[in-house]
């Protein structure tokens, strides 16, 4: 029976133990989307994670549109992450950089008023974040089937400039309603054309994206993130589990390093499901190491392993107040308190003051 602390294989990226660090935005970047000295420390401190998952990170200035958070476009933003990169291998840990694109999720303000990009001319709910204070979405257009091409290219050149900036991999984000998502969801994607309609169409741009990105690092060096069975951020499925099953099929044919699930059970802390796990689903459609993610604890974590349901386990939220989160589950100890109010605020404070288990 595995446990949390057994090292495992991860693609090409040997892992010391099962506790991944998942995905969680900051907000500590500059307003140009560029890595800051102080991103090197947090990330150093969770170097004990068997993979360290950045916080999302823009494929490009199309497809960005939260403050502060960090982007893969340009030359300074590439060595920026350089010393991110370097602090967590002087520390012993692995990182890959999970990439962004939030489609309909990116607000007019950060595009010089233009149109965000989506599957389908559609309006995301309730409000998004900006630097002027939260303000409700604008309507997206509909990506045209031309733009397809330059779009590959924007994750590819994403992908490289990870390489180049030392990253052991990347993830793609295709979950919690961003552009990928979007695609996927019946309910968010009303196209006509190949990339619309039936499940083999919808999961086609997922497919293409993770090809491109694939070709340049390696599958054994790609993930990526799938939110399976929640409405998230206005997009939705009435049939889940065909929809996510293909999905995780196609990506076993590229024969990528992980696939992550975040899909919540009953009482999550962010979403509810709406219908059954698909997870079990989608661990037999994909043949590679499966994460799960959502509301774990230490026990819950290590039954979920027991009992073949994941190879590993994400942690988020608990992964923000507690650095050393591996020795605190392996030693009973506990946790931290995270603080909301510094979730996405600048500076040092809810970042790298939260002690670790010898401190505390």
């Amino acid at each position: 029976m595995p446990s949390l602390f057994d090292p495992i294989q991860i693609g090409a990226i040997a892992a010391p133990n099962r506790i991944l660090m998942a995905p969680l935005t900051r907000g500590r970047a500059t307003r140009e989307h560029v890595p800051t000295p102080v991103m090197a420390e947090y990330y150093r401190q969770r170097a004990g994670a068997g993979l360290i998952i950045t916080e999302a990170t823009g494929i490009s200035r199309e497809g960005t549109g939260w403050p502060y958070a960090p982007g893969l476009w340009s030359d300074e933003q590439v060595a920026a992450w350089v010393p991110v990169v370097r602090a967590v291998h002087e520390a012993g840990g692995r990182i890959v950089a999970q990439l962004w694109h939030m489609g309909r999720l990116v607000h007019p303000d950060f595009l010089g008023g233009a149109k965000p990009v989506s599957a389908s001319a559609t309006t995301g709910p309730d409000q998004a974040h900006t630097y002027a204070g939260k303000k409700p979405y604008g309507e997206a257009r509909a990506l045209d089937a031309d733009e397809i091409p330059r779009l590959l290219e924007d994750y590819a050149r994403a992908a490289r400039n990870a390489v180049e900036a030392g990253f052991d991999g990347v993830q793609i984000h295709a979950a919690n309603g961003y552009l990928i998502d979007q695609f996927l969801r019946s309910n968010s994607n009303l196209r006509q054309d190949r990339y619309g309609g039936p499940v083999e169409n919808r999961i086609r741009l997922l497919d293409e994206v993770t090809r491109a990105v694939a070709a340049v690092v390696g599958p054994d060096r790609t993930g990526v993130r799938l939110s399976p069975n929640e409405p998230i951020q206005g997009v939705d499925d009435p049939e889940p589990v065909p929809l996510f099953g293909a999905a995780a099929a196609a990506l076993s044919r590229i024969g990528i390093a992980f696939l992550e699930l975040r899909e919540p059970g009953p009482g999550g802390t962010f979403g509810r499901a709406a219908h059954p796990p698909v997870a079990p689903v989608i661990r037999s459609a994909f043949a590679g190491p499966l994460v799960l993610n959502s509301d774990f604890d230490g026990p819950r974590a290590q039954e979920a392993l027991a009992a073949g349901q994941a190879d590993a386990i994400a942690f988020g939220r608990t992964y923000l107040a507690n650095p050393d989160l591996p020795e605190r589950l392996a030693q009973g100890a506990p946790l931290n308190r995270d603080d909301p109010k510094t979730w996405y605020s600048q500076g040092r404070e809810g970042y790298v003051d939260y002690p670790a288990l010898d401190a505390a």
